[in-house]
């Protein structure tokens, strides 16, 4: 039965109950109506009829023939009156005792007769009187019998209507409820709770579609989470298989999870560290405590019983639509790295120091070929010795480029700060890369503010650094393209910077192309270095107080620079 249907009924149950009501007071009115009539109509006139009878009866005049007139007239309408069988005997007597009356001649005889009529006339009036009393009696008791009924019947239908009242709203706001607290559980993601609305109509209609639509996300959902499960499984794998150490932590810096690699390094049992408080853990494992007190895209060292490994430190922020979810530190190892570097220096050092021994011997023996007293030599013998002696100067300067360099790498840097020309510098290193800038048919140019001042600086090293740069913008610049150096005053320093029209650097790797052995992973097929340079490069520019930068844009080349204190602004200071 539909909802419809069932309002209709029950408005109908209280329609009939009204009717049913009013139609029983009805009847009963009627009834108390025609009894009550009755009363007035019957016994009221034959009332009337026996007092007009008692009035002419008792006359004061004689009596006569008006008088037998009038009273015969009236008894003949009490007879027709609808009276008992013992008020018509009595009527019947009376008009016995009124012939008798008309015929007697004695006084004493009429007044004997009056007695007679009058006592039968009272006679009648009592029974007149007992039956209104009577029907008095009869009309109280239906009208109490009526109350009775109709209170009952009211009460039977205020029932009905108050218990129609209290339940039949509950009829549909408790399936509405029971919906609206599923769609509730839907939006919470309780996919297996069902309704049980078993009414057969809309409501039911409405629970059975719910219930499928419940069924059917849980079966999403179980599959999704099924999926989930298998790609997170799959990350966790590929994080386990991965070399470097990697170590996640939660948005309120809990652990989160750590790969074998990790587990390996700080030498404890899987699960350990799980769940706990980052910089509570930390102060119970020193290698931990180390790897968090370090910051990022610096070199971790760490003590193990194999030996000291080095690592470098990268911190990922994880967000999810502008949320923080928490971070991963990853520690990549670059301990060959480290040793091949230790190694290259110090071979760097050791082939640069024992290489100026015999240049200087070299160097010694051209002074004596020059001399007079060995010999003389002719005009090609003194081209060639002025040729030998101009190559060993600059083996000499290189041999000494490569100690300041190994000096650099090893973290002991020496500075011979001068005042130099920023434009001198520019000059030397442009001459430096000339001869690879024309293999490469790259124009260099420079570009210059006026009145530069001086600057407080290692012109060598300097001219190393530079030199670099335009190594590198040379490297990564296209065919026919143009490198600008610019020399520009800032208030108490002067800036330095190399453009090229290379390929660009993205902004993720900008902030980690001074770390030591870094190399940009966009460029890989033209790696040809150990990503030295330019970590040397920075070391040189702030052992003299300057700093490095970077500007760059994908597709739209790189902008190396520098700044150095200006030599006047250093001497006021």
């Amino acid at each position: 039965m539909r909802i419809k249907k069932k309002l209709q009924l029950g408005i109908g149950l209280l329609f009939l109950l009204n009717l049913l009501v009013g139609f029983l007071a009805l009847i009963y009115f009627n009834q108390l109506s025609r009894e009550t009539k009755s009363i007035l109509s019957a016994n009221y006139k034959t009332l009337n009829l026996t007092n007009e009878l008692s009035q002419v009866l008792h006359q004061k005049v004689a009596w006569s023939a008006a008088q037998s007139a009038r009273f015969k007239a009236l008894l003949a309408a009490q007879s027709k009156t609808n009276t008992p069988i013992s008020e018509e005997l009595l009527t019947g007597e009376i008009m016995d005792r009124f012939e008798q009356l008309k015929n007697s001649r004695n006084t004493d005889s009429i007044e004997t007769f009056k007695a007679a009529i009058q006592q039968k006339l009272d006679r009648i009036n009592q029974i007149n009187i007992k039956s209104i009393y009577n029907k008095n009696l009869k009309t109280q008791k239906t009208l109490n019998e009526v109350k009775l009924t109709l209170t009952l019947i009211t009460v039977f239908c205020l029932l009905i209507g108050f218990s129609f009242m209290v339940n039949f709203p509950g009829y549909i706001s408790n399936p509405l409820a029971d919906l609206i607290e599923g769609i509730k559980g839907i939006t919470e993601k309780k996919y297996n709770q069902r309704l049980t609305i078993r009414t057969g109509d809309e409501f039911g209609d409405v629970a059975n579609a719910f219930n499928r639509m419940a069924g059917k996300l849980n079966e999403y959902e179980s599959s999704n989470l099924a999926k989930v499960l298998f790609e997170k499984q799959r990350i966790e794998t590929i994080i386990d298989q991965m070399r470097d150490v990697i170590i996640g932590f939660d948005d309120t810096n809990h652990i989160q999870f750590i790969n074998k690699t990790g587990l390996q390094l700080l030498n404890i049992p899987e699960g350990e560290l799980i769940g706990k408080y980052a910089p509570e853990a930390a102060m119970q494992h020193s290698i931990l405590h180390t790897i968090m007190s370090k910051d990022e895209n610096r070199e971790v060292q760490i003590a193990t019983t194999a030996g000291d490994r080095f690592f470098t430190k990268d911190i990922v922020d994880v967000n999810y639509q502008g949320k923080e979810l928490g971070k991963v530190i990853v520690l990549k190892n670059i301990t060959t790295f480290h040793e091949l570097d230790e190694a290259k220096t110090n071979f760097i050092a050791t082939i640069s120091h024992e290489l100026k021994t015999p240049i200087s011997s070299i160097k010694l023996s051209l002074k004596l070929l020059e001399d007079a007293r060995i010999g003389e030599v002719n005009d090609e013998q003194r081209a060639l010795l002025k040729n030998i002696k101009d190559e060993s100067q600059r083996l000499l300067k290189i041999t000494g480029e490569l100690l300041d360099m190994s000096q650099a790498e090893s973290g002991n840097i020496k500075l011979d700060i001068t005042e130099s020309n920023s434009l001198s510098i520019v000059n030397y290193a442009t001459d430096t890369v000339q001869f690879q800038a024309k293999q490469k048919q790259v124009a260099i140019q420079i570009v210059s503010d006026e009145m530069l001042c001086t600057i407080a600086a290692d012109e060598e090293k300097t001219a190393w650094v530079v030199v670099n740069l335009l190594s590198n913008a040379l490297r990564y610049s296209p065919e026919n393209s143009t490198i600008t150096i610019q020399l520009k005053q800032l208030d108490k320093y002067i800036e330095f910077s190399v453009q090229d029209q290379g390929p660009g650097i993205e902004e993720q790797y900008q902030s980690k192309i001074f770390n030591r052995y870094f190399q940009v992973p966009s460029t890989a097929k033209e790696k040809i270095g150990t990503g030295l340079g330019l970590a040397i490069s920075k070391d040189f520019i702030e052992a003299q107080k300057g700093k490095i930068f970077i500007e760059s844009l994908p597709g739209q080349g790189s902008r190396f620079g520098f700044t150095l204190p200006v030599y006047r602004a250093k001497s006021s200071a």
